[in-house]
Formats: structure tokens, sequence, C-alpha cells
């Protein structure tokens, strides 16, 4: 027996149209029950507290529970593949971020392809962060702090929260633009108090965890990562304005697992765009150093795309490997 093409094309219409009248009627219903927010960072820190005050605002507009669940652990992978595996229904949802697009090309043993099996679903906002030197280092622009480095090769040390840690990438990105030598120094936690004692001279840090110091007197801040100034910090420049095209940011964001309908995709990114586009939440950001930036799913999904492309350069450069 055989089949004519247009009746081979009839069957498979008619056996995919239940399944896509399914999806159509989750997307409607959704959400009927609470929502689980994977977060791969521990409790009370500045991911985890953007993450619930997002979920906060999706309860109240969406009627509800949106449940923060911290689930630390390899550079956030272990959350990662934990929303990989979940139905993709729009129950589970994982808090993106930079450091996904890092270990996508730092790790060759992962389960999964960050990029082909997270949906995109909304960019929440980046997290900014500043170069600081310890004040013995003389240098007070970052013009000037290039120069000493290229007179000085292996003289200054790099301080970063570990290999292949945002810290650690976005000074390997400086390093590669910059053609400086700068000494890394990976620390398994807070690198704060051996910059401010001289032990390493150079480091990237959070807006909210330097901007004390920085104000004290006992830092030096030389620009910020981000392509555009500060609104809380005006008179610091970027990186940028002396490499051009050097940017870095810890952002935020939302993904769900491959094939999580498109219709609950998008009424999630309208809901956070609207959240995110709150005074109250972007008073809460202003003081956390995290600048909202509202995307179409598609756009973040971009986006993603050219973070990896970035950081997959920088790891070869620098020949990152993890411990």
């Amino acid at each position: 027996m055989t089949f004519s093409r247009r009746k081979f094309l009839y069957f498979a219409a008619s056996a995919a149209a239940p399944l896509a009248a399914t999806r159509v009627a989750l997307a409607q219903s959704w959400p009927a029950r609470p929502v689980r927010v994977v977060v791969g960072y521990p409790a009370g820190i500045t991911p985890d507290i953007v993450a619930r005050l997002v979920a906060q605002r999706l309860s109240a507009r969406l009627g509800q529970p949106f449940i923060v669940e911290n689930k630390p652990g390899a550079g956030t992978s272990i959350a990662a593949e934990e929303v990989v595996r979940a139905q993709p229904d729009g129950y589970t949802l994982l808090l993106t971020a930079a450091a996904n697009t890092i270990n996508t090309s730092l790790y060759s043993n992962l389960n999964f392809n960050f990029n082909r099996d997270i949906a995109a679903v909304a960019n929440i906002g980046g997290v900014i962060f500043l170069m600081g030197v310890n004040p013995t280092v003389p240098a007070k622009t970052i013009p000037e702090l290039i120069a000493y480095a290229k007179a000085n090769p292996g003289k200054l040390n790099i301080a970063s929260r570990g290999i292949g840690s945002l810290t650690h990438v976005f000074g390997e990105l400086f390093k590669m633009m910059a053609g400086v030598n700068l000494v890394h120094v990976p620390y398994r936690g807070d690198y704060t108090a051996d910059l401010l004692g001289g032990r390493v001279q150079v480091a990237f840090f959070a807006i909210a965890d330097a901007i004390g110091y920085v104000k004290g007197g006992r830092m030096r801040a030389l620009a910020v990562t981000t392509a555009k100034r500060f609104a809380q910090l005006p008179d610091l420049p970027t990186i940028a304005e002396f490499l051009p095209g050097y940017e870095a940011t810890g952002w935020l964001g939302i993904g769900a697992p491959r094939n999580t309908p498109n219709g609950i995709v998008e009424r999630l990114n309208g809901e956070i765009n609207a959240a995110i586009a709150d005074p109250a939440i972007g008073v809460r950001f202003a003081a956390m150093g995290v600048e909202p930036t509202p995307m179409t799913a598609a756009d973040f999904g971009k986006f993603i795309t050219a973070e990896t492309d970035k950081w997959a350069k920088v790891v070869a450069f620098a020949h990152i490997k993890p411990n």
C-alpha cells in the first residue's frame, strides 16, 4: 500500500493538531499552580535577591506563588541541569546568568547544551561591576593602568573569585584587549581584604560591594565594565571609553526548559518586563547596582548567543581550564 504525498501531509497534520491544541490550552490556563524558580546561587546574595524580588512581583501579578529554590554548585550548572530535565510546562524556571554562557565553553563534560536546552524567556538586568585598584597603584585612569602594566609586566596581581568566575573572565577580557600581563590570583571566596591590604592590586567588584570602600578612600575605582556609564556614578567612566568594545556585566534573566509553549514564554516575558519597570523595583535594583534591561524573548536569545560566543573567545585566548 502506498500513500501520496498529499495523504501523508494530511495524516501528519492530523496527528500534530491534538498536540498543538493541548499546548495552546496549557498556555491559556497557565499558571494554575505554584511555579518554581531555580537559582544556582546561595540565598542572600545579589542574584538570589533579584530572583526573589521578581518572583514576588510575578506572584502578585499572576495569582500563583513563584517559589525560589536555591541550588548552588558547579558554577550554576547544577541548577541549570535540573531545569533542563524538568517538564516544559512553565512550572519550572531558571534564573539564568552570565555564568551559564561562560560554562558552555569552560566545561567540556556538561550533560546539556545551555543554548539549545534552555529557552530564553526574559532578561532582568545587568549587575554592574567596576575595576578597582589598591590606592598604592600609581594609576588613576585606565590608560595609566595599561601604561604601568606594560612598563612592569607581571608586577600587578589581579584577583578573582576562582577559575572561570565572572571576575576572572572580566579580567582576561581586559588583558586580551589591552595587551597587558596581569598575574591572575584565584580565590575561593572574597578577596576584598587582600586588595585593601595590597596583597593583590587589581580586581573587579560588583558596585554594591565596593562603593563603600571607594567613598572611604580605601579603594580607587577606575571605571565601570558596562557599555554606558552607571547613572548612580555618572563621573566614573567606562572601560569602553578607553578600550572600545569592552563590555562585561553579570546579567541575570529567566529561562525555561526547551519546548516550553511559546504562549507561556511570551506571557512571562511581558510580565517580567512589566515587573522590572516598577519604580519600586528600580529603587531596590539601583541600591544593588543592577540596571533593568527589558528585552523581547527573541532578543534575549540573541543576546545569550552573543555572550556565549564572546566568552568562548576569552576562554580560548586565556587557555582557561576548570579546577
